[in-house]
């Protein structure tokens, strides 16, 4: 029996640098997920195209880890970086996008969306107590890699 949790963010936020360095940041995925907490590997399925296997939380048997595919596509001119998901890989589909303006010279403005499916082998009476803490894991995670981001610049 499995659950599944979905999960949607939305974030904006000001990074202290130029436009071009934290665009070029953001869309090499090695050097950003560098960046996101309680990544335990990130692997290069080629064409712009990572496997994120996320560190397992809980205990032994109980341990769940949430493991998923994206492919990324950056688009300087537009300010976009989107991610869609790869079918078959991991218990996970996230899919997103960040989407960035110049703030002059030295600031830029970032807008995150993401939005993911979780699908974990728990039974369903567990999914109105797990989804709430799945969800605020998730939340912490994504304000830990703003944080982190800001600190980069």
């Amino acid at each position: 029996m499995a659950i599944t949790v979905s999960i949607e963010l939305n974030r904006e936020l000001e990074i202290p640098g130029s436009y071009d360095e934290v665009f070029d940041l953001l869309a090499d995925v090695p050097r950003s997920a560098a960046h996101f907490p309680k990544v335990n590997k990130l692997t290069d399925l080629g064409d712009n195209t990572y496997r994120w296997e996320m560190e397992k939380v809980g205990i032994d048997k109980h341990a769940i880890q949430s493991v998923y595919a994206s492919k990324y596509v950056s688009d300087k001119d537009t300010g976009k970086i989107t991610w869609e998901p790869v079918k078959g890989e991991g218990n996970g589909v996230v899919r997103g996008s960040w989407v960035l303006k110049a703030k002059g010279d030295t600031a830029t403005t970032a807008k995150f969306q993401t939005s993911a499916e979780l699908t974990l082998p728990l039974p369903g009476l567990l999914k109105l107590a797990i989804s709430p803490v799945i969800k605020h894991e998730f939340n912490g995670l994504v304000d830990t890699y703003m944080a982190n981001l800001k600190k980069a610049f």
